[in-house]
């Protein structure tokens, strides 16, 4: 049978679900023959994968919705080839959380590296989307990130994401101690209110300093971006720390663009990682607790809060 003129029900489907998991061309090829005993030319392949990124500029460049009661930002780094070299760039990844209390990737964009100033740069062009306000936006400890929020969107509440925090907190412990870590990490963000909260974190430096010192060194030098948190009433506290939406979709994409050197280019990592994305929206539902930090969102944020939803 000629290379390149097979199809099947669902072939092309099947083509983009091999490639959204990071296989190459000549890896899905190989995967196309053994299963279905089938031969598909590069060419076939790189012409169904290369239709998938107009589809990612029409998405990049849809309109948004004007509120997002929540917003995740985020970056993770990816090995591209640029002008000859391979090098790693940062991908930038926003999330929203809508009204309906669904999670949405609003985008995905490339840098050299990770920047205040590009986050001002994506935060401007989802302005220009339509999103005119956010009334959280969980963020990492990027210097210059706050400013660069406040000067597109000056009324958002900035908070350190508590994911990041815990994440890198556990980056310390060994694997035997992650699991106690963690639940005594929890008793910290989950305390009632700041006083509190004050008062587990100098708990745990009692507990574990004499082991891991760096971690409550590094929750008290970012407590200030933390402390937002507690004037959260308790729904909106709970909907924030545990939709582990950054934490679920950077794992989804690192899976991915793990089997990949690196990417021939940035199309071709958009749209692997496109791919991914769209197939783990798939499996998404409305948030646990929704309706009630809902009810939440609309009596603190009350002069914001669209009415139709009220």
């Amino acid at each position: 049978m000629p290379k390149g003129t097979t199809r099947f029900a669902g072939f092309d489907d099947k083509i983009l679900s091999l490639y959204a998991r990071g296989m190459t061309t000549r890896e899905i090829q190989g995967h196309l023959e053994e299963m279905y005993q089938v031969e598909v030319s590069p060419t076939l392949i790189s012409n169904v994968t290369d239709a998938v990124i107009e589809e990612v500029r029409a998405w990049q460049t849809r309109p948004l919705d004007a509120i997002y009661p929540i917003v995740y930002l985020d970056a993770l780094v990816v090995k591209m080839r640029n002008e000859g070299r391979v090098e790693n760039r940062a991908v930038y990844v926003a999330i929203g959380i809508t009204l309906s209390g669904m999670k949405e990737v609003l985008g995905l964009w490339t840098s050299a590296n990770e920047g205040a100033k590009f986050w001002l740069q994506v935060l401007t062009e989802l302005q220009n989307r339509g999103l005119r306000d956010i009334f959280i936006a969980c963020v990492d400890g990027l210097k210059g990130f706050p400013q660069a929020i406040e000067t597109v969107y000056p009324k958002t509440t900035v908070q350190l994401c508590i994911v990041h925090m815990v994440r890198a907190s556990l980056n310390y412990v060994n694997w035997k101690e992650r699991k106690r870590v963690a639940q005594d990490l929890k008793s910290i963000y989950r305390a009632n209110s700041l006083e509190q909260a004050e008062c587990q974190l100098a708990d745990f430096a009692q507990k574990w300093d004499p082991r891991y010192p760096s971690i409550s060194a590094l929750w008290r030098r970012n407590w200030m971006g933390i402390i937002p948190f507690f004037q959260f009433p308790p729904e909106i506290r709970k909907i924030v720390y545990t939709t582990n939406a950054i934490e679920s979709l950077n794992m989804s994409l690192r899976k991915a663009i793990k089997t990949r050197g690196a990417f021939p280019g940035e199309d071709a990592a958009l749209k692997v990682m496109y791919l991914a994305l769209r197939n783990l929206a798939k499996k998404w539902n409305v948030l646990q607790g929704w309706k009630e930090a809902l009810n939440r969102f609309a009596i603190v944020w009350e002069d914001r809060f669209p009415q139709q939803c009220s």
